[in-house]
Parts: C-alpha cells; structure tokens; sequence
C-alpha cells in the first residue's frame, strides 16, 4: 500500500514538474502555436517572441515574472506534495530533512532540465520547421 502511495505522489509532482517547464516557455510557445495554427503570419510570431523573450518594445518583465512563477509553481507543487505525505509540521520536517531536500533537489533540477530541452531543442526546431527565423540560436549546428 505503501508503494503505490509514494508512485501516486511520484505522478503528481509530474503535473508541477512538466507546468513549470511548459510556463516558462511561454515566451516561445505562443508564437508556434499561433503559426501552426495559422492565426499569425510567421513574421508577427517572431515580432512576439523577439519581444516576449528578448524584452524590447517594453516587455523586460514578461521573462523575469515567467521565470519567477515557474519557481512559485514548483515550490507550491512541493508544498502540497510534502503535505500530503503527512510532512505537515517543522518537526516532522526536521526528521525527514534529506528525504525534502533530496525531492527537491531532484525535482528542481527536473524541472530545469524539462525546460532546456523544451524551449531550446523542441521549440526550436518546430519554430524552424514553422520557418520562424530561428536557425541563429540553435546552440549545435
């Protein structure tokens, strides 16, 4: 019973890994999403990301306020995790310090990782095949 507890709590901090990746991304994913779609020429979706993500045309806070909600989600994520493993109390915190710290660790560098590969590798070969003028910031070529 024990096992299949720890695997559902596994699964739900998948939901606050994956949302904070996919938050994150919101500077890119909005413009491929409006060109596959059609709902945007392939030059105003780069407009939008050059904007979103590089800060011009008085958008600097849209990067600095995804990044910071992505921490929110993941550390409220953890919160209600922990919470539900019965870790409701500093005490019982402090007897169970490296299985927090090591969760967290885990699912911080996750998180990290999900996003890197999601906006720098996925992204960015859709929004080339999209023909979004992104072939500059692969980072292999």
């Amino acid at each position: 019973m024990e096992e299949q507890g720890i695997q559902h709590g596994i699964k739900s901090l998948w939901k606050f890994i994956g949302g904070s990746a996919l938050l994150a991304s919101m500077c890119c994913f909005p413009s491929v999403v409006l060109v596959f779609f059609g709902l945007a020429s392939v030059s105003s979706a780069a407009a939008l990301s050059n904007d979103l993500y590089w800060g011009t045309n008085g958008m600097g806070w849209f990067r600095p306020l995804l990044s910071a909600a992505s921490v929110l989600f993941v550390v409220i994520g953890l919160t209600l995790y922990f919470r539900n493993e019965g870790i409701c109390t500093l005490d019982e915190a402090k007897r169970q310090r490296a299985r927090i710290v090591n969760t967290s660790l885990v699912v911080m560098t996750l998180s990290v990782i999900i996003y890197l590969v999601f906006n720098y590798v996925v992204l960015t070969e859709v929004g080339i095949a999209l023909d979004l003028p992104w072939e500059s910031s692969r980072f292999w070529k």
